[in-house]
Order: structure tokens, then C-alpha cells, then sequence
């Protein structure tokens, strides 16, 4: 018999994915419609970079999000935004690889020695590739403590997702450069909801709250 908070969950998963998928949707929807601008391929990068960056960055703040509210639900919810955000930086790879640079794998070589904001972009994915495979019930049951430590990563991956973003802009642009720097800032209080001594405040302020006044 299903409780009423597997319901919930089961139509929140249901949303969720749906949003995720709504920006794949609307790429593919301009480029039937042909409304991608001057240049569709770099078009089609920024936004599936765009998307990567932005889930990645959600699915971090699921757990200040779970410590803020107390409800735990929320964390059955971030193995799928972390997938959506694989999926999105896989395509934006793709993208860039098939379609930009023509499967020309030497070049692709040469692009990320090259160029830094490739680089640290290559990094990034590469990384998310073992939180992917491994994401999986049966892979935490086979890593067992191991599954946690490796799922860690996902925490340089971010830095280096909007490292990569920061260096691909022009720096004298600063209308381009606002917001990498919007997502650095959104990245770091993220990161300083994991700092040891807060969330140990948190969680005295909770316990403080709790206790019913004379």
C-alpha cells in the first residue's frame, strides 16, 4: 500500500522531469523553426552550456534546501537533477564536437591543450561521467562508503563549470561577464552551506527552536 508522501514524491518526480525537459524542447522547437540567430551551432552550445551549469547548480542545492526546511523528500529529487545535468553537458559537448568542429578528434585535442576554458570545461565533464554510471542503486550498494566520497566530486565539477563559463567570456564585456559571475556568487554560498561550523549552527538554531517555551 503506497503512503500519501510516495504519491507526492512520485508526482513531484513526475514535474520535475518534465521541466527538464522543457529546455530541450525548446532548442529543438527554434531549430525546426529556424530562429537560432546568425550563428544556430554556437546558439545551441550557449544554451545546453547554459542548462548543464544551471542544474548542476540546483541539484547543489538540494541538500542547503533539505537543512533549510527540514524536509528530506527533497534529496529523493537530486539523483534525477544531476542526471538532466550530465545529460545537458553531455549534449553540449556533442554539440561542440559533432556539429562545431566536425568529429575532428585532432583538433579537439589540440582545442583543449590550447584553450583553458576548454580545458576546465573537458574537466568538468569528464568527472560528471562516474557520478553518472555510477548513480545507480545498485552501484551505491556496491561502493558502499566509497559511493559517497566519490560523489564528492561534484563539487570541484562546479567550480570548474563556471570557470569555464568566466573564461569563455570576454573580459571586457561586462554585460557578458555578469552573469558567470552570478553563478560564481550562487556557487560559493552554496559551497558555504557545506562549511562544518554553519551547518553545526543550523542545527542548534533548529534544536533551540524546538524547545517549547514556558
Amino acid at each position: 500500500m503506497k503512503r500519501p508522501g510516495d504519491t507526492r514524491i512520485l508526482v513531484a518526480k513526475v514535474v520535475v522531469f518534465a521541466l527538464c525537459l522543457l529546455p530541450l524542447a525548446g532548442m529543438a522547437w527554434d531549430v525546426y523553426r529556424e530562429t537560432l540567430g546568425p550563428d544556430p551551432v554556437a546558439a545551441l552550445e550557449h544554451r545546453s552550456g547554459d542548462w548543464a551549469l544551471r542544474l548542476l547548480l540546483v541539484t547543489l542545492a538540494v541538500s542547503p534546501l533539505r537543512l533549510l526546511s527540514g524536509v528530506a523528500a527533497v534529496l529523493r529529487l537530486r539523483r534525477m537533477l544531476g542526471l538532466f545535468a550530465f545529460f545537458y553537458a553531455s549534449l553540449h559537448f556533442a554539440i561542440y564536437l559533432f556539429v562545431d568542429l566536425g568529429g575532428f578528434w585532432r583538433q579537439v585535442f589540440e582545442e583543449i591543450v590550447k584553450r583553458p576554458y576548454i580545458t576546465v570545461g573537458f574537466l568538468a565533464w569528464l568527472l560528471l561521467l562516474p557520478l553518472a554510471v555510477t548513480s545507480t542503486r545498485g552501484m551505491m550498494r556496491r561502493l558502499g562508503r566509497n559511493w559517497a566520497r566519490l560523489h564528492t566530486l561534484v563539487y570541484p565539477i562546479g567550480l570548474l563549470a563556471v570557470l569555464h563559463y568566466l573564461w569563455l567570456v570576454k573580459s571586457g564585456q561586462k554585460i557578458a561577464v555578469r552573469e558567470p559571475l552570478i553563478y560564481l556568487a550562487i556557487y560559493l554560498v552554496l559551497m558555504a552551506f557545506r562549511v562544518p561550523w554553519r551547518r553545526a549552527w543550523l542545527a542548534l538554531r533548529a534544536r533551540r527552536d524546538s524547545v517549547p517555551t514556558q
